[in-house]
């Protein structure tokens, strides 16, 4: 059974309408992206798996497993071990680093652990520590970060970092990235893809959505390639389908910038 189906999902926002007929299937193990020009509904994608309440759900199924999960919070989705990467990380004073993905990491681990059996219900602080440090060093991030608010006083490109540092610590099923190589040099770059490589390497499923080839060329596989528009995947194909983007644009599809 494939682990997450999107069935032709219709969402709107004060009454315009946003996804048209959306239908997507991603499971353990793959590795998709989604392409698109601004205004094509990638990003509200994202939000409404993860239950965002601004958007209503006029029509169609999400499901986890051959199960809707429509009627879930966030966190109960979350539990389900699907991961967002936001396009934009806010800033959370107050909420200790370390202490947020100890926390996150213990409670997701006792959904996952039914799937994911090879993993520890619970680290002592010690033993998690140092399993932090690997996953900051896999993004390039200093120690000095696990001491610091989240997100507080980050650059752009080390919110993106932190996004992914955390999808490796948590370990999802299913990990949505919304735009990771938005505002990174090379080099941040190709840190970030190598860290979605390590998860790669753990057998999760992938989506990064994103507007350029780059990042997609450093990573390990790339199963599908969806590009979206008004809503809906218009077209879909392997990796060649990404150079073909990053070469003539969007405008060969008959697409424009919204």
């Amino acid at each position: 059974m494939v682990f997450l189906q999107v069935k032709d999902l219709n969402v709107s926002i004060d009454g315009k309408k946003i996804l048209n007929g959306l239908n997507l299937e991603i499971d353990k193990n793959e590795v998709h992206a989604i392409m698109g020009v601004n205004g094509s509904g990638k990003s509200t994608f994202a939000n409404v798996l993860l239950g965002h309440p601004k958007y209503s759900i006029t029509s169609g199924e999400i499901l986890v497993k051959g199960k809707s999960i429509l009627e879930l919070s966030t966190d109960e989705r979350a539990k389900q071990g699907i991961f967002l990467g936001f396009q934009y990380p806010i800033e959370i004073s107050g909420v200790g680093y370390s202490h947020f993905l100890r926390n996150a990491y213990n409670t997701l681990n006792k959904s996952l652990t039914e799937d994911q059996n090879d993993r520890e219900v619970f680290l002592t602080v010690k033993e998690f520590h140092e399993y932090v440090k690997k996953n900051l060093n896999y993004v390039g991030l200093d120690q000095s970060f696990l001491g610091r608010y989240l997100n507080e006083g980050f650059s752009g490109g080390e919110k993106k970092r932190s996004e992914v540092m955390q999808m490796l610590v948590l370990r999802p099923n299913i990990a949505i990235l919304d735009e990771p190589d938005s505002g990174l040099d090379i080099d941040a770059v190709k840190a970030v893809a190598e860290a979605i490589n390590k998860l790669i390497s753990t057998g999760a499923g992938v989506v990064v959505i994103t507007h350029y080839a780059r990042i997609l060329r450093y990573l390990t596989k790339l199963d599908k390639v969806h590009v979206m528009a008004k809503g809906k995947i218009i077209k879909s194909g392997g990796k060649q389908l990404s150079e073909e983007l990053e070469t003539k644009g969007y405008e060969w599809l008959g697409l424009e910038e919204e």
